[in-house]
């Protein structure tokens, strides 16, 4: 996902992964793939994830910024704050995702914000509205996470 030191993590969250010496930021990014497509969290919470991605380079061959890079975008906002809902103990496993489109976008950058619908035990749901750099809501998502028990040396960064 790019430079991660930028994003603001609650110091609660910052405290609970480095008594485990986890690498926060690496943990919550959306490896690879969020790295090509250029998206980059800017904060991070249980109650609010923000993120932001170029719409170059990351279009369908009309010139529209592609469905499924917003797709990508919410599942990663979602997912960050599914996890930070569940906490070190558990992993969030996407298990659906849908999203609306509204309009489309032809340049500059979107920015998503992910608030929870549902934060439950074993499960946890996000809305994800993404708009464009005038505001306009250009998609609408909704991601469930299946919260698992991290077993004993499970890597929950890969």
């Amino acid at each position: 996902m790019g430079e991660q030191q930028h994003v603001k993590f609650p110091q609660e969250v910052i405290d609970e992964y480095a008594a485990l010496g986890v690498d926060l930021h690496a943990m919550f990014s959306a490896g690879h793939l969020g790295t090509r497509m250029g998206v980059q969290i800017l904060e991070a919470s249980a109650e609010r994830v923000v993120g932001t991605m170029p719409v170059e380079g990351n279009t369908q061959p009309y010139g529209l910024l592609h469905g499924g890079a917003s797709a990508v975008l919410a599942e990663t906002l979602g997912s960050v704050g599914s996890m930070l809902h569940g906490g070190s103990s558990k992993i969030a496993v996407g298990v659906d995702l849908n999203c609306t489109h509204h309009r489309g976008v032809r340049s500059g950058s979107v920015t998503g914000v992910a608030t929870p619908v549902h934060r439950g035990r074993s499960t946890a749901t996000y809305e994800v509205v993404i708009s464009d750099e005038e505001g306009r809501r250009v998609c609408t998502a909704r991601l469930t996470c299946l919260l698992r028990d991290v077993r004993a040396g499970q890597d929950t960064t890969g």
